[in-house]
């Protein structure tokens, strides 16, 4: 019998949207496209490549449509949008996006500065994106920021986070991505975390979305690894940044995950020759 192939982690490449807008300047929609096919060739299965927002408040994804229009589709890749009301649902899926993206806080006061609405408002908000979304067919993930700490309201309870996991999932997300947004993770307080949302929710609905704002996401995607985790966001060549944290380090480098999966006997199914490439253009699109 040929050897049985190591467990394989799923990476969600989140560079041309998450990592792109937090970064703050303007790309031209050559060069996300350019990025997006890049990562497409390297065998990332999932890629978040723009977002449907209003371009009065996020005008670094005004190009949305035409990123979309642009990219060539490979095979097997699901192409994801960030889509916070109806309106962005419906453009998202005229521009043939894969899946689409709520995002909701643990934190009260995160959510109001960030949504201007309470949690519960938020919920509100995006319920009409899953009522649309589940008639066209379309999968829908969740974001839940500030589930270790928020600049707001200090440490997240790790009730609260698994509480709105459990909602997340009830309204019809498949998956729930889990926010360090502010980097304040230790495996110290995220232990506590993965024992209450694992106590009610499988590993396999769950996500990890760390930042390196102190240099220790890594050992996040270990201890989650450990307890189950096989889906993780990262952004190449650690596109990115956090607002709440100037000058610091954002969204994870999506190469240090994938030593942390090698490391532990895990397979991924990335072209790491290919990946150089995808890296490449990354530190281009931030010197412009």
């Amino acid at each position: 019998m040929p050897p049985q192939a190591p467990p394989e982690v799923t990476l969600f490449e989140v560079g041309p949207r998450d990592g792109l807008q937090s970064r703050g300047g303007m790309v031209p929609a050559a060069g996300k496209i350019a990025l997006i096919d890049a990562l497409s060739r390297s065998g990332f299965r999932r890629i978040e490549a723009t977002s449907f927002v209003s371009p009065r408040w996020v005008p670094q994804m005004a190009d949305a449509a035409e990123v979309m229009a642009g990219i060539v589709r490979a095979p097997g890749v699901r192409y994801a949008a960030l889509t916070p009301n109806l309106t962005g649902f419906e453009r998202a899926l005229a521009a043939g996006c894969d899946e689409v993206a709520v995002f909701a806080s643990a934190s009260e006061g995160f959510s109001r500065a960030n949504l201007n609405c309470s949690i519960e408002d938020s919920f509100a908000r995006f319920a009409p994106v899953l009522e649309a979304a589940r008639g066209a067919g379309v999968p829908v993930r969740g974001y839940l920021s500030m589930v270790i700490s928020c600049p707001f309201d200090g440490p997240t309870a790790p009730g609260a986070v698994a509480g709105w996991t459990r909602r997340l999932i009830e309204a019809g997300c498949y998956e729930v991505s889990l926010g360090d947004t502010i980097g304040a993770g230790t495996p110290d307080t995220l232990e506590p975390l993965l024992a209450a949302l694992l106590d009610e929710t499988p590993p396999d609905r769950l996500a990890g979305h760390f930042h390196d704002t102190t240099g220790r996401a890594a050992e996040l995607v270990e201890l989650s690894l450990e307890r189950g985790l096989r889906t993780f966001d990262a952004s190449v060549a650690g596109l990115g940044g956090c607002p709440y944290a100037p000058g610091a380090r954002g969204n994870v480098d999506t190469r240090s995950v994938l030593e942390v999966i090698e490391a532990y006997g895990l397979a991924h199914g990335i072209d790491l020759g290919k990946l150089a490439e995808a890296e490449r253009i990354a530190h281009e699109l931030t010197s412009i």
